[in-house]
C-alpha cells in the first residue's frame, strides 16, 4: 500500500532527523547545518540565536501514486590520493627494480656459463690437437716399421713352407724306414 502525501512527508522527516542525529551510523559526512558556526549555535542551546532546522522537503511524487524516491548515499571521503599514488609508484619502482635485477642476474649467469663453456671447449680443442699430433706420430712410426713387418710376414711364409717340407720329409723317412726293415727281415 502506497503512502499518501502526509504520511510520506512524516516518514521523510523522521528519516532525516535520524540521519542528522547519528551521521556516523551510516558513515556519512555531517549535515550542512553542523558547520563550525552551527556547532556554536547548537552548543548555546535551542534558545536564543539558534537557527531553526530546515523544513523537511516534500517528497517528489510521480504518476505511480505517491511513491517516495530515495536520495543517493554519499561515500566517505577517500584517503589522500596523492599519498596513495606516491605509495603505488614507490612500490611499482621497487617491483620493477627487482624484475630488472633478476633479469640482469640471469644475463650475468648466462655470461658466466658461456665463459666456462668456452674454456671447456678450448681445453677439448687442446686435447684433440694433442691426440691428432700423437696419432700422426704413430702413423709415421708405423710407416717406418712397415718394411720390417713385411719382412716378418715373408719369414713367416717361408717358415710355414719349411715346416710343410719337414713334415713331408718326415713322412718320407718313415716310409723308407718301413721299407728298410722289411728288406732287412728278408
Amino acid at each position: 500500500m502506497a503512502a499518501t502525501g502526509d504520511e510520506a512527508a512524516a516518514m521523510d522527516s523522521i528519516s532525516r532527523v535520524s540521519v542528522m542525529a547519528h551521521p556516523t551510523a551510516l558513515n556519512l559526512p555531517p549535515p550542512p547545518a553542523a558547520t563550525a558556526a552551527g556547532d556554536s549555535d547548537l552548543q548555546a542551546g535551542a534558545g536564543e540565536g539558534a537557527a531553526p532546522p530546515p523544513p523537511p522537503k516534500k517528497p517528489s511524487t510521480n504518476s505511480d501514486g505517491g511513491v517516495e524516491t530515495a536520495e543517493e548515499a554519499v561515500e566517505p571521503a577517500e584517503p589522500d590520493i596523492d599519498e596513495l599514488c606516491t605509495d603505488m609508484f614507490d612500490k611499482m619502482a621497487v617491483f620493477l627494480q627487482g624484475e630488472l635485477t633478476a633479469t640482469c642476474e640471469d644475463y650475468r649467469l648466462l655470461e658466466n656459463m658461456n665463459k666456462l663453456t668456452s674454456l671447456k671447449y678450448m681445453e677439448m680443442k687442446d686435447i684433440s690437437i694433442n691426440i691428432s699430433r700423437n696419432l700422426q706420430d704413430l702413423n709415421n712410426k708405423y710407416a717406418c716399421l712397415q718394411p720390417y713387418l713385411d719382412q716378418i710376414n715373408q719369414i713367416e711364409e717361408q717358415v710355414s713352407s719349411l715346416e710343410q717340407a719337414a713334415y713331408k720329409l718326415d713322412a718320407y723317412s718313415k716310409k723308407l724306414e718301413a721299407k728298410f726293415k722289411k728288406l732287412e727281415k728278408r
